[in-house]
């Protein structure tokens, strides 16, 4: 019967990544056998574990390799790995390897490549002396591309570079409610600092409930300490954000006082048309359409942002970019910087689903993601779509906001307050 040792490596204990291993063995009908294990002697020291993996058929233990590579699982045979000629535009060939967000080296001329940009869900297109990920609508008929097979390996999940262990260990532990949601905002806190004070950007995907909850005063002060490098949200955050810095309403209910306004459900509509009037957000802006909130902040502070479209979007703004292609070669973008060497530091998810997993399907492993909702299905979506380095909080996002602008930008909220 076809069979293959495959040898994980560090935190394989703590993590749970041994066990998933094995049970991803068994689910797709292998089968397995603990060949050798040396477990760390402290907690910090990683740990080894080789596998002996059994399937009927090479099909199925070609299958069974693939999966459990995404946990960094890699075969003790070395061989090249196996390439083929894209046939057609924008489609790969069949039986590619499908990659993951963990780093990854493919073996060819019996060199092993890093692959540039991990990022789950793409192909792996190798040109001359390099490799890299390519989203499929990409490909172009002739690219080499990787397929699944031997000469591939991928690395295993180290903790973030962010916080101490206890800290990573409290916020990656199952995700409930009932944790302390002051100590959670600390540890944020204290993540993003030492982020910024290794000059790393921090990336925000945020949902409306930003401003519906009278947040964004908040996130103006954390623009304007330094803690906002991007921002990625749809149409509704920006309408609503300007709506509110115009009329004093988000969806036509007064922010001060809780309360629907008369002929307030107008007031988005009429604030989007405004700025269309003016052809950009900096032109209304120059205008005095606007002066504050947290479209004005980004513009006046040179943050990048994205703002994607959908097909709910009332006009939408002229800045909002409706081709769905765009935005994710924007997003992609963002994360690696224009160059591809400035990789995003830290990404928080406030209030949205939609443009969470979004992000999370192009953010390497490597870079530590917090999801903030009230939601707890939003917050676990993510970490079963594959984003292993994800940590839920599930709370209010505009309590959680409030008080890490309290941490980060006392002095910004401050002066808003003068």
């Amino acid at each position: 019967m076809p069979s293959e040792n495959v040898t994980i490596e560090g935190h394989i204990i703590d993590s749970l990544i041994l066990p998933k291993v094995v049970d991803e063995v068994v689910a797709l009908g292998g089968a397995y056998e603990i060949v050798e294990v040396r477990v760390g002697a402290h907690r910090e020291d990683p740990s080894f574990a080789r596998i002996k993996v059994t399937t009927d058929t090479d099909d199925e233990l070609a299958k069974v390799l693939e999966q459990i590579s995404q946990h960094g699982a890699n075969p003790d045979t070395v061989e090249d790995a196996v390439l083929t000629r894209a046939d057609t535009n924008g489609a790969l060939p069949p039986g590619f390897y499908s990659s993951t967000n963990l780093e990854t080296e493919i073996r060819v001329d019996g060199k092993w490549l890093r692959v540039q940009r991990p990022e789950m869900d793409c192909g792996i297109v190798v040109e001359e002396d390099s490799a890299r990920t390519i989203p499929m609508g990409e490909v172009r008929q002739g690219m080499q591309i990787v397929m699944s097979g031997l000469g591939i390996r991928a690395l295993p999940v180290l903790q973030p570079g962010t916080g101490d262990k206890q800290d990573f260990e409290f916020m990656s532990s199952d995700v409930s409610s009932e944790k302390p949601k002051g100590l959670l905002v600390d540890q944020v806190a204290r993540q993003m600092r030492e982020i910024k004070e290794q000059n790393k950007r921090i990336l925000w995907v945020a949902g409306p409930a930003l401003v519906h909850t009278g947040t964004a005063p908040d996130m103006c002060a954390l623009i304007r300490a330094g803690y906002v490098d991007a921002l990625f949200a749809g149409n509704g955050v920006a309408a609503h954000d300007i709506e509110s810095n115009i009329f004093g309403t988000s969806l036509g209910v007064n922010l001060q006082r809780g309360l629907a306004t008369e002929h307030g459900h107008e007031h988005h509509i009429r604030a989007i048309n405004e700025v269309r009037r003016h052809g950009s957000f900096e032109a209304a802006i120059d205008a005095g359409v606007f002066s504050d909130g947290i479209v004005y902040h980004l513009v006046k502070h040179g943050c990048d942002y994205l703002f994607g479209g959908s097909v709910r979007d009332d006009g939408p703004l002229p800045d909002v970019v409706t081709d769905m292609v765009e935005v994710q070669r924007r997003l992609r973008d963002i994360i690696w910087g224009k160059d591809g060497e400035d990789l995003i530091g830290y990404c928080i998810v406030v209030g949205t689903m939609l443009h969470g997993i979004a992000t999370g399907n192009c953010l390497p492993a490597s870079v530590p993601l917090v999801c903030v909702d009230i939601n707890q299905a939003t917050v676990t979506k993510l970490m079963d779509r594959g984003s292993w380095q994800s940590m839920g909080i599930i709370t209010d996002l505009s309590l959680f906001v409030r008080e890490l602008a309290h941490r980060l930008a006392p002095e910004e909220l401050r002066q808003e307050v003068l």
